[in-house]
């Protein structure tokens, strides 16, 4: 070890003296930033984008795009299987619900999340399915201001979406006798 010829007690005193100085340069810099005038207003502009990004999901494809439809389906279908597996029903059912507006074939889709799926996740599935559509239409309408459906083009190359104003699909009950 280096002996520089200070006594330990100096050392302590400056480390401590350092110490202070960086805590009192701390709260100098908040201070200042707390009396800012705008410091308010961009926290609450923050707060609310948080709160609209978390509220809003995942972002909204634009379903003329059918490789960013497949991208989003398959995010969905892969972010729904992982809360599931995890534990979080709500947000595995408002992804696959997500999945289920976009998919070309909602009724295939739904056959194979009923064979997957707990009986339970699957009926709250069903019954939330009304409220995500209309959700996921309206974040479609807001994003790019045609509602689905009406893409504007002669293409018709946009993929059906699932109207899902009605009653849940009804499916039959496979029981399974081995035991």
């Amino acid at each position: 070890m280096i002996n520089i010829g200070l006594p330990k007690s100096a050392l302590g005193i400056a480390a401590g003296i350092g110490g202070l100085l960086f805590i009192g340069y701390c709260i100098y810099f908040d201070q200042r930033r707390h009396s800012d005038p705008n410091f308010k207003k961009k926290l609450r502009e923050k707060r609310k984008q948080k709160r609209l990004a978390k509220q809003a999901g995942t972002k909204i494809p634009d379903l003329r795009d059918q490789e960013s439809v497949q991208k989003f389906f398959l995010s969905e279908v892969q972010l729904g299987e992982t809360l599931l597996s995890e534990g979080d029903v709500d947000g595995a059912v408002e992804h696959l619900g997500s999945a289920i507006a976009v998919c070309g074939h909602p009724q295939q889709l739904l056959q194979i999340l009923q064979q997957t799926l707990p009986p339970q996740v699957f009926h709250l599935l069903l019954q939330r399915l009304p409220m995500i559509g209309q959700s996921f239409h309206a974040r479609h309408q807001a994003s790019f201001g045609a509602p689905v459906g009406s893409s504007g083009s002669s293409q018709g190359s946009e993929p059906p979406v699932i109207g899902l104003s009605g009653p849940p699909p009804t499916f039959l009950s496979v029981e399974d006798d081995l035991e």
